[in-house]
């Protein structure tokens, strides 16, 4: 793969601008690049996280989204991101988990609270009809 053109800041900021376009694996591609380029980059390490759940690789999404909230537990919007990617993955005891732990530290998001009550209503759900708390409900 050629060098993209410009500097890594310049690689960042198209590669936002293709997440918010709508284009998750052009950025995601370019995102990629940019973390070989810069490991250490928590920014880019966000975006990159996005991107992939954005293209639904939401496996891939899950362990970036794991790697920022390891490298600063603090980080809410990691735990949004961690939650909602393991919510796609059907791991609803670690989604809630997650997702709750955004909710504390940022009560005013309503989407964070939003998303916290839906996984709950499915685990809560799946209780009470005897159904498997992750996975899927059939094989």
């Amino acid at each position: 793969m050629a060098e993209p053109e410009g500097t890594p800041y310049d690689w960042y900021r198209r590669a936002v601008s293709l997440l918010e376009g709508g284009n998750p694996d052009a950025a995601e591609l370019l995102l990629a690049r940019l973390r070989e380029y810069d490991p250490d980059s928590m920014s880019v390490l966000e975006a990159h996280a996005r991107a992939l759940f954005d293209a639904k690789r939401y496996e891939e999404s899950a362990a970036a989204f794991a790697e920022l909230a390891e490298r600063n537990p603090a980080e809410d919007y990691a735990h949004y991101g961690l939650g909602l990617s393991l919510w796609r993955l059907q791991r609803f005891p670690e989604a809630r988990d997650h997702l709750a732990m955004a909710a504390v530290m940022r009560p005013g998001r309503t989407d964070y609270a939003q998303a916290l009550t839906q996984v709950r209503a499915t685990l809560r759900a799946r209780e009470e009809s005897g159904l498997p708390l992750e996975g899927p409900v059939y094989p």
